[in-house]
């Protein structure tokens, strides 16, 4: 028996047209793709959690292929991923998302090097997390350090998981602070 059951899955997309200046050629767009899941975990201690990380690699490769699909899977320059576990479980039952949601986005966009940064956290139903993004192919580049809320009114419930996964086509819009530029980037820039 699977240990994923999805009560509800969610899209989301942000167009930024400008952040108060003049408006860019082409606007910023960020998608966050999310699922709620039954936590099999909840209320008790479970010392093995491989099983479960294993199986949701499946819903993390639906969500990042829904998040690319919607920006242009050719398009994505930016990533990060979220849990938020219902206040019935634990931290460690969210964090079985790094491996499983980070390894959908890589093998979705191509294998990209950069690890993937993520927020995580236990709460209650309508709790909003803000997911950290950086560049998919290195994370020390300073224009694409950016972040995107994610979360929902009903969920995560006590006994549920929301997982998110957020992609952007870009970085933020004025960047402007120097750093590392993309069309820099060489081996050992924040790459795994």
């Amino acid at each position: 028996m699977s240990l994923i059951r999805i009560r509800k899955q969610v899209l989301t997309v942000e167009t930024i047209h400008h952040e108060g200046g003049p408006s860019p050629a082409v606007p910023l767009r960020m998608a966050a793709a999310g699922a709620v899941v039954q936590n099999p975990y909840a209320g008790r201690y479970e010392p093995d959690l491989l099983p479960f990380m294993a199986e949701l690699r499946t819903l993390g490769r639906a969500l990042a292929e829904e998040a690319a699909a919607v920006l242009g899977r050719d398009r994505v320059e930016a990533y990060g991923k979220a849990a938020i576990v219902g206040i019935n479980g634990e931290l460690e039952h969210g964090a079985v998302w790094h491996e499983a949601g980070g390894w959908a986005m890589r093998s979705v966009l191509g294998e990209p090097k950069a690890i993937v940064p993520a927020a995580k956290a236990v709460a209650s139903a309508g709790y909003r997390l803000m997911v950290p993004l950086h560049y998919i192919h290195a994370a020390y580049v300073r224009s694409h350090f950016n972040a995107m809320e994610v979360g929902l009114q009903d969920g995560p419930r006590p006994d549920e998981i929301f997982f998110a996964l957020v992609m952007a086509d870009g970085g933020r819009i004025h960047e402007r602070l120097g750093g590392l530029r993309k069309d820099q980037v060489a081996v050992h820039d924040g790459q795994r």
